[in-house]
């Protein structure tokens, strides 16, 4: 098998895997599932996979490159803090409701704990996430002269988690688009955090 057959072949099985645990859960998925919705013998997917924590560990560090190309990278060269904020919160929804990247919703939705070295190695990417919000949010602040009402950390972290759950209630074919959502729930924040 050529390299490149072999690398278009481990993101099926991730992208497989990733659909799997999005249908049944983590726990309720095996390796076994995973090769039989493959057509693959368990011994070709542990060819290229250990365990199904490692698949769950590539999952979550490919969520975390997803965040990091369309959430993080797009807002660094917006000079206004109120922008970038107001960007993020824009890009940061439409990741989480972008149907196709199953690997957010799994890395959002599982809380199965990973091997102490990959499961370090997920939380330094979350919390660099957090520290960047929470940064970008202390920077509005300043801006507009609240530093100091509402703690930064605590701001992020009421985003990240109103933001994150959206994947748990949303329906695309319901009478919320995600243009209001992006409008309200960005006007909720900033009338919290801001005062």
């Amino acid at each position: 098998m050529t390299r490149e057959a072999t690398v278009d072949l481990r993101q099926e099985i991730l992208r497989t895997a990733a659909r799997l645990f999005q249908e049944r859960g983590y726990d309720a998925t095996s390796m076994n599932d995973v090769a039989a919705a493959l057509k693959l013998s368990k011994g070709g997917l542990y060819h290229h996979f250990q365990s199904k924590d490692e698949i769950l560990f590539h999952l979550m560090d490919h969520a975390m490159d997803i965040t990091q190309e369309r959430v993080i990278n797009p807002v660094l060269g917006i000079a206004d803090p109120d922008d970038r904020l107001r960007k993020l919160i824009q890009l940061h929804i439409a990741v989480v409701l972008n149907h196709r990247e199953r690997e957010i919703t799994v890395m959002l939705h599982e809380n199965h704990p990973l091997p102490p070295t990959l499961r370090k190695q997920i939380n330094a990417r979350k919390k660099a996430y957090v520290h960047f919000v929470e940064t970008l949010i202390a920077e509005a602040q300043r801006g507009r002269g609240t530093a100091g009402k509402v703690s930064p950390r605590a701001a992020a972290f009421a985003l990240l988690g109103m933001v994150n759950w959206i994947y748990q209630w949303y329906l695309p074919e319901g009478s919320l688009r995600e243009e209001d959502l992006v409008q309200q729930y960005t006007e909720i924040f900033f009338a919290g955090a801001f005062q």
